[in-house]
């Protein structure tokens, strides 16, 4: 199915200290929903404190970017960690970022694994099990954010969880539906018209080419555009107004 709106999303609060890599405010201009890092493969109080302000300021929604514990490689790197460890450090960073979610007037309202961590429970029953573990934990009953068919779905419904569809306006895809592996050329898309075509694709009609050419159904309730990409607040915007110019109307799904 496609939907009558879609939700536009960014990786916001990706600094350290005085290291900034995404500019938070801008895309909080563009996006409705902000996947906010939460310490563990990048943020830190301060950062995630201001960007859950700028966000309720702008009523656009807040999320739980939740990953491996991993700041020296912004939790890319793949990792095994104890069942009960994951969930543990899950539910301490939506803990964390629900604090300053509530001191901004506003409330974490879904979690999204980051990196290393999102890739693994496409595919990682027990890895999956752990972060739906971890969001119980927490005390709130979120949605997930995550692509569609994965194990983190199949568990989070398990739970009783709500699962929300994401697709990537600005990553490649393999004809299987996974997303191409950042090290492999052609990953990461920077052209702005491809990536605008895509996302309405995506959108209208639920189907994405992959990078042999094949067509991929992806059905997506909410785009990521990358904060991280080249030139990411531009190519935000061109594809709202792309969505938008094709009649689709952009819209938080929490």
């Amino acid at each position: 199915m496609t939907w009558a709106s879609i939700d536009l999303n960014a990786d916001l609060g990706e600094g350290f200290g005085q290291w900034r890599l995404t500019d938070d405010e801008q895309l909080l201009s563009v996006v409705t929903s902000a996947n906010v890092a939460c310490g563990f493969h990048a943020g830190d109080a301060i950062t995630m404190r201001r960007v859950c302000e700028l966000a309720a300021e702008r009523s656009v929604r807040i999320g739980a970017h939740v990953a491996y514990r991993d700041l020296a490689g912004f939790g890319r790197r793949a990792m095994d960690v104890a069942f009960d460890e994951l969930a543990a450090e899950v539910a301490y960073q939506i803990g964390a970022l629900e604090v300053f979610a509530r001191s901004a007037g506003s409330r974490v309202a879904y979690v999204k694994p980051h990196g290393a961590l999102y890739n693994r429970v496409v595919w990682d029953e027990e890895q999956a099990a752990a972060v739906v573990d971890g969001v119980l934990l927490s005390g709130e009953r979120l949605p997930l954010l995550g692509l569609p068919g994965s194990a983190l779905h199949v568990a989070a419904e398990k739970a009783g969880l709500p699962v929300v569809t994401e697709g990537f306006a600005d990553r490649a895809y393999t004809a299987e539906g996974a997303l191409v592996p950042r090290g492999r050329e052609g990953a990461v898309l920077t052209d702005a018209s491809a990536v605008v075509d895509r996302s309405v694709s995506m959108a209208r009609f639920g189907v994405v080419g992959s990078l042999c050419g094949r067509s991929v159904s992806v059905r997506p309730r909410s785009l990521c555009v990358h904060g991280d990409t080249p030139g990411a607040v531009a190519l935000a915007r061109q594809v709202r107004r792309g969505l938008e110019g094709a009649g689709v109307r952009v819209g938080a799904f929490a």
